[in-house]
C-alpha cells in the first residue's frame, strides 16, 4: 500500500469552510462520489483541516491508481465544479490537491 498526501486551501470565510465541512460529513458525499474514490484504487482517505488549510491523507492499493468509470465522470465533473465554491489552489495556477513531499521519518532516525 502506497500512502500518499495532498494540501489544498478553502477561501479563508468561516461560512464556507463551515459549509464545506458539512458537504463532507458522514453520509453527505454524493455515493456515486464514494464509490468512484474506491473503484479508483484509493483503500483509505481522510481530510483533515486546520484554518483554511486542508490536508488529504490517501493510502493506495499497490497496484495504483486507475481513472474514474467514464460513465460516472460527468457527476464527479458536477462534484468537483461544486466543490470549486470553497476551494481555492495554494499556488496560483497549481492543480486544487498539491502533492506534499515528506521530508521525515521518525523510523529512519538512527537511535537516540
Amino acid at each position: 500500500m502506497t500512502r500518499a498526501l495532498f494540501a489544498l486551501d478553502l477561501e479563508d470565510d468561516p461560512d464556507l469552510i463551515a459549509a464545506y465541512e458539512a458537504r463532507h460529513a458522514p453520509g453527505s458525499v454524493w455515493p456515486e462520489i464514494v464509490r468512484d474514490i474506491r473503484r479508483r484504487g484509493y483503500r483509505e482517505m481522510e481530510i483533515w483541516r486546520v484554518a483554511n488549510r486542508l490536508v488529504m491523507l490517501a493510502e493506495i492499493a499497490p497496484e495504483g491508481l486507475v481513472a474514474s468509470d467514464p460513465e460516472v465522470q460527468p457527476i464527479v465533473d458536477q462534484w468537483e465544479s461544486e466543490m470549486d465554491a470553497y476551494q481555492r489552489p495554494i499556488a496560483s495556477g497549481s492543480p486544487k490537491w498539491l502533492p506534499m513531499t515528506r521530508i521525515f521519518a521518525l523510523d529512519e532516525q538512527p537511535p537516540a
